[in-house]
């Protein structure tokens, strides 16, 4: 059988894809794979969805039966073992649920990521103190000073891909009440809003921030982040937590639906520059 994994990396989510579309337009249906590896059609069914890792044997074995040519089937092959390594993440996979381990695979593939943040500071933008506070108040459902220092040291890992070479571009609509609402103590909270007004000077990161004298506004409902991507392989995708866990969308009208919210929150919100005014107003009360 294949073998199962933490969550699956960008790389094999995308070949999975490729795998599932070759398998198509072979004219082949899940069975007919099956029959090819002796195994279950659950099983292609798994390797397509990227809920297993890709064994070469099997995938070998697939293309020919695809009719891949033996130079695509080596290049295949190949991709196939750089996307079975593990990411960085998974060294902390004593402490990092299931469910977002996905999340961490996109957010590092992802060309551009835009967040909606109701409650608090978007995590690649948090200081470790906020994150510490924040990891305290049980919001990950998490206590125990080991499990949250080793949350504190994932989430500041996360944050290096805004200043690697191929960063991102993160686009943040954050609500007043994340900034209103006291995480740590004064000192903390001073702290955070330099680390937001330094966010602002970076040329890949716009943060604008929704304000109480701005109504209520389509994004009520809760939190969420829109990942786009460079490959054609991975369409648009949105995740969205919730209290024990995560869902991850790529339906184009529910992509479509939550794009459209974010484009009218970002037109409601105050612009980059106002919210720049906000910050150093709020840093002053502070």
């Amino acid at each position: 059988m294949s073998e199962p994994r933490s969550a699956p990396t960008v790389g094999q989510v995308v070949l999975g894809r490729r795998l599932l579309d070759l398998r198509e337009s072979a004219g082949l249906k899940r069975e007919e794979a099956a029959r090819v590896l002796h195994v279950a059609p659950a099983t292609i069914r798994r390797m397509e969805t990227a809920e297993v890792a890709l064994k070469i044997p099997y995938l070998q074995l697939l293309l020919k039966a695809y009719g891949v040519s033996e130079e695509e089937t080596d290049a295949f092959v190949r991709l196939a073992e750089d996307a079975n390594r593990p990411g960085w993440w998974q060294r902390f996979h004593e402490i990092l649920p299931g469910w977002f381990s996905m999340y961490v695979s996109l957010e590092g593939a992802a060309t551009l990521i835009r967040s909606y943040e109701p409650h608090f500071v978007p995590g690649l933008l948090q200081t470790e103190d906020y994150a510490r506070a924040v990891l305290r108040s049980g919001a990950i459902g998490q206590t125990s000073p080991e499990d949250i220092e080793g949350h504190v040291a994932l989430r500041m890992r996360r944050q290096e891909l805004l200043t690697r070479d191929d960063a991102p571009r993160l686009w943040v609509v954050m609500d007043e009440t994340a900034l209103r609402r006291p995480v740590g103590g004064p000192e903390v909270m001073r702290a955070q809003v330099d680390r937001l007004l330094d966010a602002t000077k970076m040329s890949n990161v716009t943060l604008q921030v929704a304000p109480f004298a701005g109504g209520p506004h389509p994004g009520t409902y809760g939190p969420f982040v829109l990942f786009r991507f460079g490959v054609p392989e991975l369409p648009d995708m949105v995740y969205s937590e919730y209290l024990t866990g995560a869902v991850y969308l790529d339906a184009r009208t529910e992509v479509a639906t939550h794009l459209e919210v974010m484009d009218r929150m970002a037109a409601q919100a105050a612009s980059a520059h106002r919210t720049k005014v906000i910050l150093r107003d709020l840093r002053k009360e502070l």
